[in-house]
């Protein structure tokens, strides 16, 4: 159990660190890329009236690497970062999280394939 709690930290401290890139991100975008930082909704991307589909725009536009394409080296190598944290950051998580699936869904396997008597069954069949 203690390598998993230290896994959790590992895949914490990751998406901690792709979330903080990711806004350093936005502000070079910001200096470089006003346009872009517009079509991104750069202003409104971590608030709670972010535009969702603004937002996938700048998961494609670094997922399809189009980054590299851009004038200024800060910004390419700051969508690098963001490209390499995002893999790993997901990646553990999706590690972590399979991991305690597996572990819910081997207990309830084990609890439906167990036979057992209720306590109060058992006190009642002795009572005939």
């Amino acid at each position: 159990m203690h390598f998993f709690s230290h896994f959790f930290l590992v895949a914490v401290v990751n998406t901690f660190r792709y979330i903080s890139t990711l806004r350093t991100l936005l502000v070079v975008m910001r200096e470089c890329d006003p346009l872009l930082y517009q079509q991104v909704d750069g202003r409104g991307f971590f608030s709670s009236q972010g535009n969702v589909s603004k937002q996938i725009r700048l998961f494609h536009y670094i997922r399809s690497e189009q980054y590299k394409k851009h004038h200024d080296p800060v910004f390419m190598a700051k969508c690098i970062k963001v490209r390499k944290l995002f893999v790993l950051a997901s990646t553990f998580m999706i590690t972590f999280f399979y991991r305690d699936l597996c572990g819910c869904l081997s207990w309830l396997l084990t609890l439906l394939s167990t036979e057992y008597e209720e306590p109060y069954l058992v006190a009642s069949y002795a009572r005939v």
